[in-house]
């Protein structure tokens, strides 16, 4: 990381301690094997997710989304969405129930390239996302540094971070706006206009603090508008699923660690938090009351058995992982299931 980036990290981090109260406006993986049972999964109900049936995995080539897919293709067919295909490709080798689309979300184009990655989807899981603070990942090849652009609109904004925002978000950068509010709307559009299939439901990954963006130390990560992006995402979701007649869930994991480290521009990956071996052990919370940090392997077997298991829709919860050792599947199970009840 180059020395001017870490100045306007810097910077970054210390105008959010004045503006705290200000709201803002707007190679190859294993997978970590979670203990078997002999419990069947509920694919009893009509719009249950039967095996065979196809997800829709929007960032399939981010370190969640691979993983998310790959647990996925354990049952369904996944059609996994991403902007370069040839990126990972290697991931899946083997997996010929895995099929790569093209798209970039905030090109144009990206209505109509979405079209056959979206029309025989009967659920989607979405995994898209950027980092809170500028990096690379905001810039649109995601090589690129975007530390001209952050002083370039800092400066004209006279360092008031909300109108620097704006005029990045102007830029077409992979700000947290473009990316989890315009991104997640025009691809549940895309979902609802192109689906010939049944929709069942949809699935949104989004973030502890959310609900609290007011309360320490949340003000903090969200000095560049990423948490009031998710809260836009998952007000948008709830609404369209009422009107479109499918059921959502909304997963809100704290800070991501453990493997794939293929994307070095995230904390969790910059600095490796490998505490996988004694934190296994799963926290759910219905809301947004828990902290803590998540293993992308727990949020990949979550989705999973949300999917195989019917179970956690039209709610929003929290996970997080803790220290002991991995649930079995029959624990993980019972533990969703008793979210409905909470």
């Amino acid at each position: 990381m180059s020395c001017h980036h870490d100045k306007t990290m810097i910077l970054l981090l210390l105008l959010s301690l004045v503006s705290v109260c200000i709201p803002f406006e707007f190679p190859k993986f294993q997978m970590p094997t979670f203990p078997s049972s002999n419990g069947g999964s509920n694919f009893g109900s009509s719009t249950a997710l039967q095996p065979g049936d196809t997800v829709a995995v929007v960032g399939a080539s981010g370190n969640v989304g691979k993983l998310v897919a790959l647990r996925l293709s354990d049952t369904y067919n996944v059609n996994g969405i991403v902007r370069d295909a040839s990126s990972v490709n290697s991931f899946f080798e083997g997996r010929d129930n895995i099929q790569l689309y093209e798209s970039d979300i905030l090109k144009e184009d990206a209505d109509d390239s979405l079209r056959p990655a979206l029309q025989d989807a009967n659920a989607i899981v979405i995994c898209t996302g950027t980092t809170a603070f500028p990096t690379k990942a905001w810039s649109r090849n995601e090589d690129k540094e975007v530390t001209q652009d952050v002083w370039g609109a800092l400066v004209e904004s006279k360092f008031n971070i909300r109108e620097a925002i704006s005029k990045l978000d102007k830029l077409g950068l992979n700000t947290p706006y473009n990316v989890d509010t315009l991104g997640n709307e025009l691809i549940l559009r895309a979902w609802n206009s192109y689906a010939q299939k049944p929709k069942k439901r949809a699935i949104l990954l989004s973030s502890i603090g959310v609900q609290r963006r007011a309360q320490m130390p949340f003000p903090i990560l969200n000095t560049c508008g990423v948490l009031d992006a998710k809260a836009a995402a998952e007000a948008d979701l709830i609404e369209t699923a009422a009107e479109n007649k499918y059921s959502y869930t909304i997963v809100r994991p704290g800070q991501l660690f453990g493997g794939p480290y293929d994307n070095n521009y995230y904390l969790g990956t910059l600095f490796q938090l490998d505490k996988d071996a004694a934190t296994q052990d799963v926290e759910f919370g219905v809301g947004d009351e828990l902290l803590g940090d998540t293993l992308r392997s727990t949020l990949a077997e979550v989705t999973a058995q949300l999917c195989e298991n019917d179970c956690g829709r039209d709610m929003d919860f929290a996970v997080v992982n803790v220290k002991g050792s991995t649930p079995s599947v029959e624990e993980l199970q019972t533990r969703l299931q008793s979210l409905s009840t909470e």
